[in-house]
């Protein structure tokens, strides 16, 4: 099939992010008053720039993230009412396409992450959001997630090969036919695998938005550890090497940005979670990176600002992210110009 569409990569001009907002009834019960206040930093620093537009339960759920939310957005919050398992709509929200006669909308399958948790409700989302879209909402019968995928605009997707080829996603493909699968439908040219590097505690099985980051078109940022007597620090060490290797499709190198990952952060039952500056979230002129309250925090804006010249960078807690192992790209979908119809 000839696609006259491509995946958009994040930077490109952005109308809205979804998101949807943690209730009693969601994995966030046990932290909810604190959760829902970081919630509230991630969609004051989202209307900075654009519209936040958050899912809720009902009207009354509605009226509490009002309350909670007071006076502080910039933009205007747009709620839309609709039933989901999980917050982090990342990797159920839909996948925009762009080309010549605008945008398109990609619906994959969400499967809980190869079915580890509920997702029926997440993966209805889209379609029960089908009045917000302006853009041709397109249903495909195959797993991916917007975690697991990044690309630099320039024809090339970026995705490890842990989460992509594993078992529990699309069992019936081959290597091969993943990759000539997914290119067409997203309209690229190339793939690059990482296959080194996974954190410990994701339960994604790698999602690439905690490893490996395109910035620009030229410009790479990726996790790194460099105590040697951490857990990470040899199979990051790996990821580097492979990281260092990838070309631009003009055959350069990227320019690159090593960004140390967190010290260890634990749950109360002293499992390690996957703390990551990475997981940031490109919205137009702004980057909303985690901080998690560590001695790292200030290097890795540093390095950040550096991989965004001219970009304000806009650090949100991500101490209670974290606790259920993601962080402000898990939990954002970006939704470009022309993809929504708003009052």
């Amino acid at each position: 099939m000839q696609n006259k569409f491509k995946m958009l990569p994040e930077w490109a001009h952005q109308q809205a992010v979804m998101f949807a907002w943690p209730h009693e009834s969601t994995d966030w019960a046990p932290w909810l008053a604190e959760i829902q206040r970081s919630y509230v930093e991630l969609a004051v620093a989202i209307s900075g720039e654009v519209t936040p537009l958050i899912l809720c339960q009902d009207a009354a759920h509605q009226a509490q993230i009002e309350q909670q939310l007071g006076a502080r957005c910039q933009h205007a919050p747009s709620f839309v009412t609709a039933p989901y398992n999980d917050t982090w709509c990342r990797d159920y929200g839909p996948v925009t396409l762009g080309g010549e006669n605008g945008k398109l909308l990609l619906d994959f399958q969400f499967n809980g992450w190869g079915d580890k948790y509920d997702a029926d409700l997440d993966n209805n989302i889209n379609q029960q959001l089908a009045a917000l879209w302006k853009a041709p909402l397109r249903m495909i019968n195959y797993e991916l997630e917007g975690g697991s995928i990044e690309t630099d605009g320039q024809g090339t997707l970026l995705t490890t090969a842990h989460c992509l080829l594993d078992s529990n996603r699309n069992k019936d493909y081959s290597k091969q036919e993943i990759e000539r699968f997914v290119l067409d439908q997203l309209g690229l040219d190339r793939i690059l695998w990482i296959t080194e590097g996974a954190l410990l505690g994701d339960d994604t099985d790698s999602h690439i938005d905690n490893l490996v980051r395109f910035c620009s078109p030229d410009t790479i940022a990726y996790a790194t550890c460099s105590r040697k007597d951490d857990v990470h620090y040899e199979p990051m060490q790996k990821m580097k090497l492979q990281v260092e290797a990838l070309r631009q499709p003009n055959g350069q190198p990227y320019r690159l940005e090593a960004i140390e990952i967190p010290s260890p952060l634990f749950d109360e039952n002293n499992k390690r979670l996957p703390g990551s500056y990475v997981n940031f979230l490109i919205v137009n002129n702004s980057v909303i990176v985690p901080v998690f309250g560590c001695a790292e925090d200030a290097a890795a804006l540093s390095g950040l600002q550096r991989c965004f010249p001219g970009k304000k960078l806009v650090a949100v807690p991500g101490g209670s992210l974290i606790k259920q192992y993601g962080g402000p790209h898990c939990a954002t979908m970006q939704l470009p110009v022309g993809t929504l119809v708003l009052d």
